[in-house]
C-alpha cells in the first residue's frame, strides 16, 4: 500500500549524528509513494554526504541559498511550494533556536520561514541540551507556533550517556507522518482494540494458546490512531512493535484480557474485539511441571469457559459503539451473522476463506443489520484503513454520522 502517494515532501537535515537515521526514512518515505526533496544544512553534510540522500530520493539535494539550479534563483521560496510539508530530522538544538526565533540564515531555515505548508520537527541531541530551559522554551514556542515536535526518544545516546534526546527512530517518524497526513474520522473518540492471542497455562512451562500473530489488530488500532483516535490497545502475547500514538497494555490469558477490556470499555466511544480468545482454560493450574508418568498415561485436565469479552462489553450501560471478529472454518456467513446477532453487536467482521494467521494479507466481509459488506483482498494495513472508515460511517458521532 502506498500510504504517501501523491504526497511531497521537503525533507530538512541539520547537523548531528543522527543524521545516519535520515537515510533510512528517506527510503521508506519513498517506498510509501512520496516525492522526497532533501535540504541540507553545511553542519548535516558533515555527518551524512548529499550523494547518499540523492541517491536514496532520486531527486538533487540542495544546501546552499545561492544554488543557481533554481532558475529564479530563489530556492528558498520554490522549494516549499509544491510541499505538502517540510520535515526537519533531525533538528538541532541550534535550528530548533533559529525557528522559535525567526532567524533565516541559510537555505533550510529560510524555506521553513518563508512556507506555506504544515511543519514537522524531530528533535535530536544531548540529554543536558534537550533539558535546557531555553530548549525547552524554544520547543513550546514551537508547538505554540502550529508546528509539530515528535519526539525526542529517550536511551543510549552517541555521546554515551542516557536519557531523553535522541531522535526518534526511522520507522516512528515515517509512522508519525502517515499519521499526520491521515483523514481523521474518528478525531477525539476514544477508542479499544484487543489484539493477538490469550495463552492458558497448564503449568509453568506450558500453556493453551493458538496461532494469532496480532497482525490485524495492531494494524487497526494504527489505522484508528491515524485517524484523530485516543486508542487503547490490549495485547496478548506477541512480539509486534507498539503502533505510533497507541498506548498498550500487555496481557496474558482472557480472564486478564477480559478485565481489561471492562476496565478501559468504560467511557470509550468504541470497542473492537479482534483477539483470538481462548474459549477455555485449564481448571487447576499445576504449581509445578507436569511429569511424564512411568506408564506413559497422559495427563488429565478439566477445563471451565473463559468469559466472553465481546458480550460483556456489550452489555454495558451506555456502552460503546462494539465491533467483533469472526474465524470460523466453515459456512462464514450462516456463522458470522448468527454470532453478531448472539453477541448483540452492531457490526461484526468475517475472515474469508482459510484461516490468515500470521499472513500479511487477509479478505473481510462486513456483517451487519443491513446486510453483508466483502471488502477485496489486501494486505492487513490497507484493510485496517478501509475498516476504521467503514466502522467511522456507523458511529454514532463520528465526522460521517
Amino acid at each position: 500500500m502506498a500510504e504517501l502517494a501523491g504526497k511531497h515532501i521537503v525533507l530538512g537535515l541539520t547537523g548531528g549524528i543522527a543524521c545516519y537515521k535520515v537515510a533510512e526514512l528517506t527510503r521508506l518515505l519513498t517506498k510509501a509513494g512520496a516525492t522526497v526533496q532533501v535540504v541540507m544544512t553545511e553542519a548535516a553534510t558533515q555527518f551524512i554526504t548529499p550523494v547518499t540522500l540523492q541517491a536514496l530520493s532520486g531527486r538533487p539535494v540542495y544546501t546552499s541559498q545561492w544554488d543557481a539550479r533554481v532558475p529564479n534563483n530563489m530556492p528558498h521560496i520554490d522549494l516549499s511550494r509544491e510541499a505538502d510539508a517540510i520535515v526537519i530530522a533531525p533538528a538541532s538544538t541550534d535550528f530548533i533556536a533559529k525557528l522559535a526565533h525567526g532567524f533565516a540564515d541559510d537555505l533550510l531555515s529560510t524555506l521553513c520561514i518563508a512556507r506555506d505548508c504544515p511543519l514537522l520537527v524531530v528533535p535530536a541531541m544531548n540529554r543536558q541540551m534537550w533539558q535546557n530551559p531555553a530548549t525547552q522554551r524554544n520547543a513550546n514556542q514551537l508547538r505554540a507556533d502550529g508546528v509539530r515536535v515528535l519526539g525526542p526518544d529517550a536511551g543510549p545516546q552517541a555521546c554515551g550517556e542516557v536519557g531523553d534526546g535522541r531522535m526518534l527512530e526511522p520507522a516512528a517518524v515515517y509512522s508519525a507522518i502517515v499519521a499526520f497526513f491521515a483523514p481523521k474520522h474518528l478525531d477525539g473518540k476514544r477508542v479499544v482494540i484487543t489484539a493477538g492471542p490469550t495463552f492458558e497455562p497448564i503449568d509453568p512451562v506450558r500453556g493453551i494458546t493458538n496461532l494469532s500473530s496480532g497482525k490485524m489488530g495492531f494494524a487497526l488500532a494504527r489505522a484508528a490512531a491515524n485517524s484523530g483516535a485516543d486508542v487503547t490497545l490490549i495485547a496478548g502475547p506477541t512480539a509486534l512493535d507498539t503502533p505510533w500514538g497507541v498506548w498498550r497494555q500487555d496481557v496474558q490469558t482472557a480472564q486478564q484480557m477480559h478485565d481489561a477490556a471492562l476496565a478501559s470499555a468504560s467511557g470509550a466511544d468504541l470497542f473492537i474485539a479482534v483477539a483470538a480468545v481462548a474459549d477455555w482454560r485449564v481448571a487447576h493450574v499445576s504449581e509445578r511441571k507436569i511429569k511424564k508418568t512411568a506408564d506413559g498415561t497422559p495427563p488429565a485436565f478439566e477445563f471451565v469457559e473463559n468469559p466472553d469479552i465481546l458480550a460483556a462489553v456489550a452489555r454495558l450501560p451506555d456502552g460503546p459503539y462494539c465491533v467483533g471478529f469472526a474465524a470460523e472454518s466453515d459456512d462464514l456467513d450462516a456463522n458470522a451473522a448468527a454470532k453478531r446477532v448472539r453477541k448483540n453487536v452492531p457490526l461484526l467482521i468475517g475472515n474469508v476463506g482459510p484461516a490468515t494467521f500470521g499472513r500479511d494479507e487477509n479478505e473481510v466481509a462486513i456483517y451487519d443489520e443491513h446486510g453483508i459488506t466483502r471488502l477485496p483482498r489486501a494486505d492487513k494495513t490497507t484493510l485496517a484503513t478501509l475498516l476504521i472508515e467503514h466502522i467511522a460511517k456507523r458511529l454514532p458521532g463520528s465526522l460521517f454520522s
